[in-house]
This record gives structure tokens, C-alpha cells and sequence, in this order.
């Protein structure tokens, strides 16, 4: 975006709803704007009073900016691949609990400041489960890294020289 359109004069040549477009996607309103362009298509912002109105376009906008949250979160966590609680197959036999799981999915480990560590043999879903542990944390808004262990091992190896450790 070029810094005259930040500061540009709204254009009084337009009608009333683009400029009001404009100046929410100018403003980052990004999920109250595509809302406005939603019920400017359909009947649904004449079904509604004015204080409905605003609310379901502050509602949007929250949800777009919640939903661009777990994203970056996603994102910096640095997942190999997608996948939820939801998908483990708790009928392959590898010791794994579903009850357990279920407790861990809680998240109470992460709040009171406690490590997990996953161990098994290769191939029986250590990878799987962490990342499925890590999306729900994300989707919980808190903040996940993800890493094998030749992975941590290194970056903690880093770390120690820099004297960041």
C-alpha cells in the first residue's frame, strides 16, 4: 500500500457504501468490510436494526481477526503437517490412552508450566500426536514450537554458544 493512500482524501465523487468499503479495508477492518460487502449483496442488513447491524460487523471482525491469530500462530509453530486430536486411531495397538489423550487435550500441562515428552518406537505416531497437541494449542491461542528432537538438540546447541540458552 502506498503511503498517499494511507493519508488520500476520501473521494466525496463516490456513494456512500464504497467509501464506507474503503475506509474500513483502509482502517485493517478486513473481516467488517467483507461483512458490509456480504449484506450489501443479500436482504440480511434490512432484517436487521442498526444496533444489530453493528453488532454482527464488530462480530465479524472479530471472528476474521481470531481466526488470522490462530493462523500466524499455525504458522510460527512450524509444523511438518496438519493434524487434530480429533484423527488419532485409537484402535492401532501403541499404549496410547484415549483418556489420556483426552487430558492432555486439556491443555492444564501448558498452564501450569509442565514439559511433555513423547516417547515410542519409530513409526508409532510420536510426530502425529505432537502436532496434533500443537494445532489444538494454537487453536486455544497459545503460542507453539514445534520440533524433532535433532531439531531442539540443535537450536539448543545455538543457543549455548550464543549464551541465549
Amino acid at each position: 500500500m502506498k503511503t498517499e493512500d494511507k493519508t488520500a482524501p476520501v473521494n466525496p465523487e463516490k456513494d456512500q457504501n464504497t467509501r464506507s468499503l474503503d475506509l474500513m479495508n483502509r482502517m485493517r477492518l478486513f473481516g467488517m468490510a467483507q461483512a458490509f460487502t456480504e449484506s450489501l449483496r443479500s436482504t440480511t442488513a434490512e432484517a436487521m436494526t442498526p444496533d444489530n447491524f453493528l453488532s454482527w460487523l464488530l462480530s465479524r471482525e472479530w471472528d476474521y481477526r481470531s481466526a488470522a491469530a490462530i493462523q500466524r500462530l499455525i504458522r510460527g509453530a512450524s509444523f511438518r503437517y496438519r493434524a487434530y486430536p480429533e484423527e488419532i486411531d485409537y484402535t492401532i495397538p501403541r499404549g496410547l490412552d484415549r483418556n489420556q489423550m483426552e487430558r492432555l487435550c486439556s491443555l492444564d500441562f501448558i498452564r501450569q508450566g509442565q514439559n511433555l515428552f513423547i516417547t515410542g518406537s519409530s513409526g508409532t505416531g510420536k510426530s502425529f500426536i505432537a502436532t496434533a497437541l500443537g494445532y489444538h494449542a494454537c487453536n486455544n491461542g497459545i503460542r507453539t514450537f514445534y520440533a524433532n528432537a535433532s531439531k531442539l538438540l540443535g537450536l539448543l546447541k545455538v543457543a549455548k554458544a550464543k549464551g541465549t540458552l
